[in-house]
């Protein structure tokens, strides 16, 4: 299809050529910065908001991870060798194999050893008293990640309302007419705040729920050491 097409035109008996251009409408395009800073101050300040809670978000994940990760990690051989020294009355070679790993297994074993001569329940107690706190640091700031993963959203939404209160406040400022450019943009600006806070929401929610079950399978480990490791005290009575 051509983009410009002919008109013959007679002035008197000169005929005359005029080429006429047709009119090809131009996309416009805004960019994310735009589209952000369009909500005013409003939405400047939710958006930083949300920028500060998904760096935070993404620190927590990643930090959490690596702790758990490597608490999750076990020698296959350690309470066996707690059984032998034990056994054997080599208390204090036992204290330094658990000193020598720094896991929570290893650290609950280790206050049962210095219990050793008390009764089983005060043993019992203190074991399950260090796995307590044992696992209350691999949880720090587990909590902040799921606040993160409900307040973002609402955040977002937030965001949205003022968005959209801006836009009928300028329709209402023009007198009741509507500028179709100004309303788009307005529309466009209080979306983007809702999509950003659901983005954090989701990978903070996401994060969360994986390190949530990252512990628990810890949690159940340090269980059943704890068992075994009582069980072992029970031995050298029969």
């Amino acid at each position: 299809m051509l983009n410009n097409f002919l008109l013959q035109v007679t002035i008197g008996n000169a005929p005359t050529t005029t080429v006429v251009k047709a009119v090809v409408p131009q996309e416009k395009t805004l960019s994310l910065w735009q589209l952000v800073s369009a909500g005013g101050i409003g939405g400047n300040i939710i958006m930083i908001s949300l920028l500060v809670l998904s760096i935070l978000a993404v620190y927590i994940i990643i930090e959490r991870y690596l702790v758990i990760k490597k608490a999750s990690k076990e020698d296959a051989n350690f309470m066996n060798q707690i059984k032998d020294y034990i056994l054997e009355g080599k208390i204090d070679a036992a204290k330094s194999l658990c000193y020598s790993n720094a896991s929570p297994i290893a650290k609950m074993i280790e206050k049962g050893i210095t219990r050793i001569g008390k009764p089983l329940g005060d043993i019992a107690t203190a074991v399950e008293t260090t796995g307590k706190l044992e696992l209350n640091k691999l949880e720090k700031n587990l909590s902040t990640l799921a606040t993160i993963s409900g307040a973002a959203p609402m955040i977002g939404f937030l965001g949205t309302v003022i968005g959209m209160i801006l836009v009928f406040h300028e329709m209402s400022a023009g007198g009741g007419g509507v500028d179709l450019n100004t309303l788009s943009e307005g529309i466009f600006t209080a979306m983007i705040t809702t999509v950003a806070g659901l983005i954090v929401g989701i990978v903070a929610f996401i994060g969360y729920n994986t390190l949530v079950a990252k512990v628990e399978k810890i949690v159940f480990v340090m269980e059943a050491r704890t068992t075994q490791f009582l069980d072992i005290l029970y031995e050298p009575a029969i």
